[in-house]
């Protein structure tokens, strides 16, 4: 029973989640483009806004970023560079933790503000709360690996990751038994870590899919004005 969940949740349910990832995210761009939003509430309550959004944005992007490299990196390109797996466990241990703590203290700010605020909790919809909850939780699940992670220090706890990331990408139908025995923080965080794919195009996540490349060859300036400068209508 246990290798049958195993192959479900970490062979079956990366390839749905992915999918409703994509498919979900193209149908609300075409169908729902004017949700594609974040719904600021900046107006309402900014000075805590900025403190807990950057710290937040900024765990998170290193976050991903380094789950990127580290996962999807082919194992020669970390041998052609004389990193080992310690080694490179080590820093993944110290760089994420200092983003993860960064990412958990902005999104508590942003907890705080978002339901002790009148104003803004008034404004808020469920998808809203529950998905600054679910991120903190998950920032706390990724903290609390490290403290698995440092009785692995000789980097074969993370191979298992590797191969299984890889596996999934490859289309390998046993990845997900190179995770079989791994500490259940470990399952958790990447159980969620899919759950978090699934609801994403539900949410305020997408816009992280706009990043506003074209404004930086945009020309000129963008020309803001009153009602009052706006001629009446004939």
């Amino acid at each position: 029973m246990a290798e049958f969940l195993n192959s479900l949740i970490f062979g079956i349910y990366p390839y749905i989640a992915l999918a409703i990832l994509i498919v979900g995210s193209v149908v609300r761009y075409d169908k729902d483009p004017y949700t594609w939003k974040t719904g600021s509430s900046q107006l309402l309550r900014r000075k805590q806004l900025i403190a807990g959004s950057l710290m937040f944005h900024g765990g998170v992007l290193a976050i991903f970023v380094g789950h990127f490299v580290g996962l999807l990196t082919p194992l020669w390109v970390w041998e052609v560079i004389g990193l080992s797996s310690s080694a490179k466990q080590i820093i993944a241990m110290s760089a994420g933790g200092v983003a993860g703590a960064f990412g958990i203290a902005g999104a508590t700010l942003l907890i705080h503000r978002r339901f002790f605020d009148p104003r803004i909790r008034a404004t808020s919809n469920f998808a809203d709360n529950a998905i600054i909850l679910i991120l903190w939780l998950q920032f706390a699940l990724g903290l609390s690996t490290i403290l698995v992670s440092v009785q692995h220090l000789d980097g074969k706890e993370m191979l298992k990751f590797v191969a299984w990331t890889q596996g999934i990408v490859t289309f390998n139908p046993d990845a997900a038994d190179y995770i079989l025995d791994v500490s259940p923080v470990y399952k958790a965080h990447i159980f969620l870590g899919l759950t978090i794919f699934v609801i994403f195009p539900f949410t305020r996540l997408v816009h992280m899919l706009s990043a506003p490349i074209r404004y930086i060859w945009r020309p000129g300036y963008q020309i803001v004005r009153t009602k009052r400068d706006v001629p009446p209508a004939e």
